[in-house]
């Protein structure tokens, strides 16, 4: 099982940068997909998590109403559209899910066993 997010960048503050989740050696289908990220110095956060079916998404408060979580089963991918970027969004984001079907999505998406190597978003003011 390996998940890879990709799509980082270096963008202006007000930018956007779409980042992907792709899998390989299994289906994302049935699967609660988080995006997370860490700050150097900090800790990990939850920025958001999608169910498998997309109808139900979470946010962070620091992010609502500027990133959008939105799957495409048939590419098995998921991508996490982030807009009105903020210097403080600067950090490695990383895509996750858990090892069974049975979790599901919960307030800061927690339940998640397989990471997925990061992919740097720095924003500059």
């Amino acid at each position: 099982v390996q998940l890879q997010a990709s799509g980082g960048g270096l963008v202006q503050a007000g930018g956007s940068l779409r980042l992907s989740c792709a899998a390989s050696g299994f289906t994302l289908d049935d699967y609660v997909i988080g995006w997370f990220r860490q700050a150097p110095g900090k800790e990990r956060e939850g920025v958001s998590c999608i169910s498998s079916s997309g109808d139900n998404t979470y946010y962070a408060d620091s992010v609502k109403g500027r990133f959008t979580v939105s799957r495409d089963n048939a590419k098995n991918t998921v991508y996490l559209q982030m807009n009105s970027l903020k210097p403080e969004d600067t950090a490695v984001y990383y895509c996750a899910a858990p090892d069974n079907t049975i979790v599901v999505l919960t307030p800061g998406c927690y339940g998640m066993d397989y990471w997925g190597k990061g992919t740097l978003v720095t924003v500059s003011s």
